[in-house]
């Protein structure tokens, strides 16, 4: 579904992952570029609790929604948290 503040929401994001990593560290190749980027958004996902989802992490909000209506979801979130079985 698109909207006109999604594109303004995706661009704040985009910034913010820019400011955690281009912006303040130096890659010596891909890689090591591409690993970084993934340690950031699961971070992000699993840790950073937001205002506008009432303090919960991304990740704590899109299970409160899958327990609220798992029809919306084809994947069940509780399989994608890591930890011993990823």
């Amino acid at each position: 579904m698109k909207h006109p503040w999604t594109n303004g929401q995706v661009e704040r994001m985009n910034r913010t992952i820019k400011e955690a990593t281009v912006k303040r560290f130096h890659y010596d190749d891909h890689d090591q570029l591409r690993q970084h980027l993934q340690d950031f958004i699961k971070a992000y996902n699993f840790g950073r609790r937001l205002k506008t989802l009432n303090g919960l992490t991304p990740y704590e909000y899109i299970c409160k929604c899958w327990t609220n209506k798992p029809e919306r979801f084809r994947l069940d979130p509780i399989d994608q948290m890591p930890g011993l079985n990823n």
